[in-house]
């Protein structure tokens, strides 16, 4: 568990590189040999590279850095000796964290965790084009005693997009962060969102159950696939006006872009959303109303250290209360 950290509520991602400066960088050919027939690709990747933690490497495979004769395959899919595997480590930054004096919407803290209500716009760790101004540099200097881990992203059990707003929880301590993965790996934690998308569902409340993956053709989009993770996504419809409606979302996976792919596929993509919305107009994509997507993270529920229920409610931003208004009017 301590190798891991969460990212969209819920999808694995790698706290530990072992070993990785040996193979930083490179592409490395592997073979499967007669006994390795129907090995799953993430042990076979592994039991070539054991110097390299598990975790990476299936980081590495969900991130399309393994091809099997040249395609993106899953972790899960099963090898034949006579292919080709292929294995591209990339190059990893390793930047000094900072420190910044950065406001910050506390909404509960306690010895081991703290949660935030973020803002849109504001990534949550440091990342290529995104070093600072990030949740991670002003945690450290509203918390300098919080727990690194030996990690670039310090307390992070989960993630928000940048243009997503609302709750995300925090462990400050090593007792909480393992707290709070445990909860999220046994998936007891509640968590809604608050979406306006484009169209007027016929049903009050349906639920959404389609595996998400890398797009095998555009690499930085999330699609669903038939070889993606699970996914589910449960969909009540609180408003509908003519063009749009406003909707509540929990989810009990969490994929990379879950909702926003999710609300896609059922031809109800999110307002705002620039790469999941292609319609244009007010409820579209580039909407007039909206500066990114329409979608709130607005209720967390967990158990703390002591085992305490934590309820955690965030109010609806006021760029969603505008942009719900000029839709509901021009519908009128």
């Amino acid at each position: 568990m301590s190798d891991h950290e969460f990212t969209d509520d819920g999808e694995w991602l790698d706290l530990e590189l072992k070993g990785r400066a040996a193979v930083e960088g490179e592409t490395l050919t592997l073979f499967p040999e007669r006994e390795e027939k129907n090995t799953r690709l993430d042990k076979f990747v592994a039991s070539h590279i054991p110097d390299m933690s598990r975790s990476w490497l299936q980081r590495l495979i969900d991130d399309g850095n393994v091809l099997v004769d040249g395609q993106v395959r899953s972790r899960t899919f099963k090898v034949t000796p006579g292919q080709i595997i292929e294995v591209a480590v990339p190059p990893v930054e390793e930047d000094e964290l900072l420190a910044e004096e950065i406001p910050l919407d506390i909404v509960y803290e306690d010895e081991h965790i703290i949660a935030i209500n973020k803002p849109a716009g504001m990534v949550v760790h440091p990342a290529p084009g995104h070093r600072s101004g990030t949740l991670v540099n002003a945690l450290l200097h509203y918390a300098p005693d919080i727990s690194m881990a030996g990690s670039q992203r310090p307390g992070i059990v989960h993630r928000l997009d940048r243009d997503t707003s609302g709750l995300i929880v925090i462990g400050r301590t090593d007792v909480g962060r393992l707290a709070l993965l445990e909860q999220w790996a046994e998936r007891t934690v509640v968590k809604e969102y608050e979406a306006i998308v484009r169209g007027v569902p016929e049903e009050q409340e349906f639920a959404i159950d389609a595996p998400i993956g890398r797009d095998p053709t555009q690499r930085k989009r999330m699609a669903v696939i038939q070889s993606g993770k699970d996914a589910q996504s449960f969909v009540t419809v609180r408003e509908a006006a003519q063009i749009a409606s406003f909707v509540d979302v929990r989810i009990e996976t969490g994929r990379t872009h879950q909702i926003r792919v999710h609300l896609a596929y059922a031809d109800f993509p999110i307002v705002g959303d620039r790469v999941y919305n292609r319609f244009g107009g007010p409820a579209g994509g580039y909407s007039p109303l909206a500066d990114r997507q329409m979608l709130h993270a607005a209720r967390l529920v967990f158990r703390n250290v002591a085992g305490d229920i934590v309820d955690l409610r965030s109010p609806q931003p006021d760029d969603m209360q505008a942009a719900w208004r000029e839709l509901s009017e021009a519908s009128s």
